[in-house]
């Protein structure tokens, strides 16, 4: 009750209003925002057309593309495994360098999905991930892996060697937009933006507001599948694989930086500790990103 109580209080002091200017005229990629207009703790605001968050490229359309090298995004980064990009390629964006930062967050639970839809992925087909969630619901290690995903993502070690190449590539980025994702631009990608927005010097609300707001994007899906598996027996656990995987489990997000704070003190003491972003670095970082 607490946590979602917090959860309510940030999407009202970040308005809708707010959030809503920061979706991409896109037609082609999901989930992409900017992250520009935000306010952070001492009265900066994040740059508009800088950091741009966005689910996988490879269904954007030539008016997309144009309008992504127009802004110019500059870096390309991609979370995604291996198996997630066959059939799903990006589309190269003109004059960005594409830069490949695998993070797996799932403890490969798409390895407990149906053999037929893993044949389907090993003869090198579209990797249909909506269909392996429906058969992740009734697998007790993708139950597990649906509860843990996020102290998975701030606290394997691989995962934060990930996140610390990441921030070198957005630190070292002279000219244009950072454009990172993942497949559907709202797990790694949103614990990515909440990392972006701590170092920016982002309020907790703020980090929260932005990363509930994918559920506005993915809400569609998260009933429809949903509704699957009810047909197939799921009760509220199974439906918990669904919600985690197609939407985003904004309470456990705040239960895990709520494990940052208990074993690190805060976000900025783990954004030094355990990634390697300095202070000075910091500076950087704000005297690039905001105005």
């Amino acid at each position: 009750m607490k946590v979602r109580l917090a959860i309510s209080i940030a999407s009202m002091l970040v308005s809708s209003s707010a959030l809503a200017q920061q979706f991409l005229p896109v037609k082609s990629i999901v989930n992409a925002r900017d992250l520009g207009g935000y306010t952070v703790k001492d009265g900066r605001v994040v740059r508009d057309g800088m950091l741009i968050r966005a689910a996988h490229l490879a269904d954007a359309s030539d008016k997309d593309i144009a309008y992504l090298a127009g802004i110019p995004v500059s870096k390309v980064v991609d979370f995604r495994r291996i198996e997630e990009k066959r059939g799903k390629e990006d589309l190269n964006v003109p004059g960005a360098d594409n830069i490949v930062l695998p993070i797996d967050a799932s403890g490969k639970a798409a390895d407990q999905a149906s053999k037929e839809e893993m044949k389907k992925v090993k003869r090198g087909k579209k990797f249909d991930v909506k269909k392996i969630i429906v058969y992740m619901a009734f697998n007790d290690k993708a139950k597990a892996v649906a509860r843990e995903m996020y102290p998975t993502l701030f606290f394997n070690p691989d995962c934060q060697a990930q996140f610390a190449k990441f921030f070198r590539h957005v630190i070292t980025t002279e000219s244009g937009a950072v454009l990172y994702h993942c497949t559907q631009g709202k797990d790694r990608t949103g614990v990515a933006s909440a990392l972006l927005l701590a170092a920016l010097g982002a309020s907790r609300e703020t980090i929260v507001a932005d990363f509930d707001a994918t559920n506005r994007v993915y809400e569609a899906d998260v009933k429809k599948y949903s509704r699957r598996v009810r047909l197939f027996g799921g009760k509220e656990e199974e439906i918990g694989v669904v919600k985690a995987f197609l939407g985003c489990n904004t309470d456990n997000f705040v239960k895990a930086l709520d494990r940052i704070d208990a074993e690190y003190g805060s976000l900025d003491s783990y954004l030094e500790k355990v990634l390697g972003v300095t202070p000075e670095d910091r500076e950087i970082l704000r005297a690039r990103y905001l105005k």
